[in-house]
């Protein structure tokens, strides 16, 4: 038998969130955080950043094929953290245009590769949505 070696990822291309209102998510993550939004598949919506992109997904809808998704979607569940060489001031200052309330912040905090600093805010469906800078 060959000898079975651990898989190596290089990157992440997509992650789904469960949502209530796909208006009200593109809305916030478009308009705070620039995301552009893609429509793909059977009029599926997506935000697109940089090489990487999160599918929303109506909760308690289904999609062909229906086993290829969460055992259980639900919304406000999620706790992302995302990078931006955009000063954290200017995050805060476009939340607050936004009146988007950031709940904690601006604080130091680890990242996957050393420290960075981070503010925090909840999106419509109360998913934690981290806004970071590298400090390295």
């Amino acid at each position: 038998m060959a000898e079975s070696r651990p898989v190596v990822i290089d990157s992440l291309d997509h992650l789904v969130l469960a949502v209530r209102d796909i208006d009200a998510t593109i809305a916030f993550y478009r308009d705070w955080l620039g995301m552009q939004v893609v429509t793909f598949g059977a009029g599926r919506k997506a935000l697109s950043f940089g090489q990487q992109k999160i599918n929303l997904h109506i909760a308690g809808e289904d999609f062909d094929p229906p086993a290829i998704k969460a055992a259980h979607p639900v919304p406000g569940s999620g706790d992302l953290c995302f990078l931006t060489s955009v000063p954290i001031a200017d995050v805060v200052a476009r939340a607050d245009a936004l009146e988007i309330a950031i709940e904690e912040g601006p604080e130091p905090r680890t990242g996957a590769r050393g420290p960075i600093n981070s503010v925090y805010a909840r999106d419509p469906d109360g998913n934690l949505i981290e806004v970071s800078n590298r400090l390295y």
